[in-house]
């Protein structure tokens, strides 16, 4: 089994690729931002010797050589999962909170490990389907998206609004690990995760209804009453596990033949209206909160929608995706267990 760095260890995606890991043999060293975060993983995962879990603290991934110490270890590291980025809307300086810790943190990580880890050969990225999608083609029926496909945001229309910050801090900074990889041709190879909206159970001991990530924000206002009078739009329509998504990142860094390739990691469709019917027809203590059965709004477009390819997502990482159903109902048992 390899020896692991992961960053951005209390990251939604990130606690679940965690888990995997260990679940599969790996030793892992995981980067926080604070003593207090990587003692909470340590303490939760009690049963874990020190050889096997430990954490380092990178404060801020957006300056340069942020990760010059945390990429060198004994034993040192074959494989680096980066997960670590900003996915939240609440910004004021989309440079500066979302564009610069994205597109330096992952260039900042390859410069590390090509100058500081001659042993790692492989690294998994954590990118999203915003880099694939073009929004300004709105539903794009009959268009299907895939690997092949880049969203062609400039850099003008990233600092338009904190929706297209987000979708350029994900494009640019994977395309910058691509030119990385073409212009420094490093000792090691690299495969990006592409995954549209994630949903599915939170690690309790992570998150609570304060910080809850952006994806299962939609499942808690819909099973608080937050929805209860109309459906708010789905905006995007394909949805992933986050457990399906962990171990497409896992299964990446393992096989060979994942090597130097982008993954569009989707289960399909959903919409909000699916979302609400999930929960009302499995938990029937919250129906007075909910909305009720045909309640406007939260559907999928009239005039149709996108499709997608995962062909290769299921036939080199060999990923079967769970329901909607499954990843819903986990999802809000996870969410209940820390009160909502």
């Amino acid at each position: 089994m390899s020896r692991v760095l992961l960053t951005g260890g209390s990251g939604f995606i990130a606690a679940h690729v965690l888990d995997v890991l260990l679940d599969r043999g790996h030793s892992v060293v995981t980067t926080v931002r604070s003593n207090e975060k990587g003692q909470k993983i340590l303490d939760n995962h009690p049963k874990v010797s020190k050889d096997k879990l430990d954490f380092v603290i990178v404060e801020d991934i957006a300056k340069r050589g942020a990760f010059d110490d945390a990429v060198q270890s004994k034993p040192p590291f074959e494989i680096i999962i980066h997960t670590a980025s900003p996915f939240h809307f609440n910004t004021t300086d989309t440079k500066k909170e979302l564009l610069d810790p994205a597109v330096i943190g992952t260039t900042g990580i390859l410069e590390s490990t090509n100058k500081h880890a001659s042993t790692v050969k492989r690294v998994v990225i954590t990118s999203s389907f915003a880099s694939i999608i073009t929004p300004s083609e709105g539903t794009r029926p009959g268009y299907t998206y895939s690997e092949k496909d880049w969203n062609p945001i400039t850099e003008e229309e990233a600092i338009q609004n904190p929706s297209n910050g987000y979708r350029a801090s994900k494009t640019f900074a994977e395309k910058a690990s691509w030119e990385f990889l073409e212009k420094e041709k490093p000792n090691f190879s690299i495969s990006t995760m592409c995954p549209p909206l994630v949903l599915g159970p939170i690690v309790h001991y992570l998150q609570s209804l304060d910080n809850l990530n952006t994806s299962n924000q939609r499942i808690a206002a819909i099973m608080t009453g937050k929805a209860k009078d109309e459906l708010p739009p789905t905006g995007t329509f394909l949805w992933t596990d986050v457990r399906d998504l962990a171990l497409a990142h896992v299964k990446a860094a393992e096989l060979p033949e994942a090597a130097n390739k982008r993954f569009f990691v989707t289960a399909g469709y959903f919409s909000n209206e699916e979302i609400a019917d999930i929960i009302r027809d499995n938990f029937p203590a919250l129906k007075n909160e909910l909305p009720a059965k045909g309640t406007k709004g939260g559907g999928y477009p009239e005039d149709g929608i996108y499709q997608y390819d995962n062909s290769r997502v299921k036939e080199i990482l060999g990923i079967e995706f769970r329901s909607l159903k499954d990843s819903i109902v986990d999802a809000v048992k996870s969410l209940q267990a820390v009160g909502a």
